[in-house]
């Protein structure tokens, strides 16, 4: 491809990324303000459809919501300034007020929870006066109009506080008590005042409890806020926030889990998948720490990384190889990236621009959104997910634009070192991008695109590009079934080549063919007001010259040494097919226990067998060669020549690689 063809294809992607798709992510700050909260009895319950009045209490412009299933409210798009929060439902029979000063920017939190003393929503003050003084003016009324009939009466009053108390002459003068009226010290009763008690008051209701019904409370202006998405595949299905401040808001994952492969590797070793890793052993797949910063438009987000994620993830990435390998004619550089981000899953700064619904620009390291399935197991429908989404990046280094034109669209746009690579292979960067369209709460459309990239060590001259979209539609929805509550389903497809340099993406293996195409899909069932969840589903890829299948750690090989084992040559043929069966017990918004077995087949050898894919004494540091049976390097790639440097062809040691594997997988996953 000369250089003007790539220019041409580099901008109509730039055009083209457009259009394309991913989670939303939103966190970044408006100059405007915004209320957030929720409403719970005193045993900490949610109480869902309570009347809300926030005033401006400078123009005294008022806004009216009522709190979500879950008791949460949220008021956006407030100016700076004093407000007052109402909290009432009829039939608690009281009410509660947050008075505030928001400041530009800032996200006040008005949680509303009485205490255990007062199960109802506490009265305030002034409104306590208000009734009060009501019932005193009518007290006042009846006394007039005795004195006007010469007839001075006291009379039992219906008031928390006990009756109204007879005087006469003799009497001191007392005080008032609480909701009371004192009656004067020298009135003399007339000895043939009626009995007959005034007509009680008509009850006075607290003032926000006479509010008109407000509408539903939907925020129609944050992107994606204005339904319940949650049950996205990908998407954590947390609806409250632990701990959110102004400033800060933290999260906390733990990931373990146990896998018990009935292939039964000696050396423990599960291959070609991005989330099981090791047989027979409980193992700490994730334990994460960070969060996300806000303030004033400013927005950053850094998650810490450790367990088996911070050496497994990278180890895919060739980009970070400083030497020479086999059939590569070098790294791209010093220092040693993969040790300098292998901790860090995101870290990224940015910033929001009060455009339309949002403009977010931000660089660093994001998580990807292609393959549809999170990098984090806890917000996916299943713990290991098909080729389609293994093989496909977790992450980019870069730059990304969020802009959200409507709040149930999103597109952004991508500058990257690479296909997941923390540095740029060769002659310039990749590109590409994401929609996401959401126009309904039970329907999600999201498209992803790469191209223009060079993302092979060693090969300068050949380029990358990629499609892969997805939807996923819930069809059934009845939060509050004891038995069936919910079903959705996933659809993902993926296709993408190689070209240049002698490598094609059509015509014949022999031609040096480098395809991409897979699919997969999953069904969910949900039971018991979604307390459980069953998913079954799984997938296929066909991916000639095998770029991007997952290479087997057969002597500790990773991207950038390969495998004389397992050679990555154009033309050479990986074909895949897999399903799973995942149960999950979510007794906690925070908190899922699972369960899941799978069955993964392919055409050529690949998983670990009986035998494993560590040689005798363990790896050599020589991956990319064969190895002798006495566990040394032969020193070569060539067969014939490894026969010959370790004394015959019997001495040569070969990996155990099968066409299928089983595996049975339990484990918790933690999300604060």
């Amino acid at each position: 491809m000369t250089q003007t063809t790539r220019l041409f294809a580099g901008a109509l992607l730039i055009f083209s990324s457009v259009f394309v798709l991913g989670q939303p992510d939103v966190r970044g700050q408006s100059t405007f303000g915004s209320i957030v909260g929720t409403v719970r009895d005193a045993s900490g319950a949610a109480i869902p459809e309570v009347s809300l009045r926030i005033t401006n209490l400078h123009d005294n412009t008022v806004r009216t919501i009522v709190s979500g299933p879950a008791g949460e409210y949220r008021v956006p798009e407030l100016a700076p300034g004093s407000y007052e929060v109402v909290a009432a439902k009829a039939g608690l029979g009281f009410s509660q007020v947050f008075t505030l000063t928001l400041a530009a920017g800032e996200q006040f939190r008005a949680d509303f929870k009485p205490s255990a003393a007062d199960p109802g929503l506490t009265p305030t003050v002034a409104e306590k006066l208000e009734a009060m003084e009501k019932r005193i003016e009518l007290l006042e009324a009846e006394l007039e109009k005795r004195n006007a009939q010469d007839q001075i009466a006291n009379t039992a009053m219906r008031q928390p506080h006990g009756p109204l108390l007879a005087t006469n002459s003799q009497a001191p003068n007392l005080p008032a008590l609480p909701g009371t009226v004192a009656v004067a010290a020298n009135a003399t009763a007339a000895p043939d005042a009626p009995a007959t008690p005034p007509p009680p008051p008509p009850d006075v209701l607290p003032k926000a409890l006479s509010l008109p019904d407000p509408g539903p409370a939907v925020d129609n202006f944050t992107p994606f806020a204005y339904a319940d998405f949650t049950w996205l595949n990908g998407s954590s299905r947390d609806k409250d926030e632990v701990l959110d401040t102004k400033f800060f808001t933290p999260e906390v994952r733990f990931d373990t889990e146990y896998m018990e492969d009935f292939n039964q590797p000696i050396d423990h070793t599960i291959v070609g998948a991005t989330e099981s890793f090791r047989s027979g052993e409980v193992q700490i797949e994730q334990a994460s720490v960070g969060g996300d910063f806000h303030w004033d438009n400013v927005r950053g987000r850094i998650l810490f990384m450790d367990g088996l994620f911070a050496t497994t993830t990278p180890r895919n990435d060739a980009s970070s190889a400083t030497g020479a390998y086999p059939g590569n004619t070098g790294g791209v550089g010093q220092w040693d990236l993969q040790n300098a981000y292998k901790y860090v899953s995101e870290a990224y700064g940015g910033y929001h621009f009060n455009v339309q619904h949002g403009l977010n620009i931000d660089a660093g390291i994001f998580v990807s959104y292609i393959g549809l399935f999170s990098y984090y197991n806890f917000d996916n429908w299943t713990y290991q997910p098909s080729y389609v989404s293994s093989n496909t990046p977790w992450f980019f280094n870069g730059v990304r634009l969020q802009w959200f034109p409507t709040n149930k669209l999103k597109i952004e746009p991508w500058f990257i070192n690479g296909w997941q690579s923390y540095a740029k292979f060769n002659g310039h960067p990749g590109l590409g991008g994401q929609l996401l369209w959401m126009p309904t709460e039970w329907f999600k459309l999201v498209a992803n695109q790469y191209g223009f990239g060079e993302d092979n060590l060693g090969l300068p001259q050949t380029e990358r590009i990629h499609t892969d979209d997805s939807i996923e539609i819930r069809f059934y929805n009845k939060p509050q079934n004891m038995g069936l509550s919910k079903i959705a389903m996933s659809l993902t497809a993926d296709a993408g080549c190689q070209f240049g340099g002698g490598i094609t993406c059509l015509g014949a293996p022999s031609r040096n063919k480098d395809t991409f195409i897979g699919w997969m899909a999953y069904n969910r069932y949900w039971f018991h007001k979604d307390l459980m969840a069953i998913t079954l589903g799984g997938g296929e890829m066909s991916n000639w010259g095998r770029y991007l299948t997952l290479l087997p750690p057969i002597d500790g090989a990773w991207a950038a040494t390969g495998s004389a084992y397992f050679p990555e040559l154009p033309g050479q043929r990986a074909h895949m097919w897999d399903s799973t069966v995942t149960f999950q017990y979510m007794p906690k918004e925070y908190l899922t226990w699972w369960l899941e077995t799978g069955y993964r087949h392919s055409d050529i050898p690949y998983f670990a067998g009986r035998g494993g894919v560590t040689p005798p004494g363990g790896n050599n540091g020589s991956p990319q060669y064969y190895t002798c049976m006495t566990g040394a390097t032969a020193g070569t790639a060539d067969l014939a020549a490894a026969q010959v440097a370790c004394g015959g062809a019997g001495n040569v040691w070969f990996p155990d690689l099968r066409r299928s594997e089983v595996k049975l997988s339990a484990g918790v996953l933690v999300r604060f």
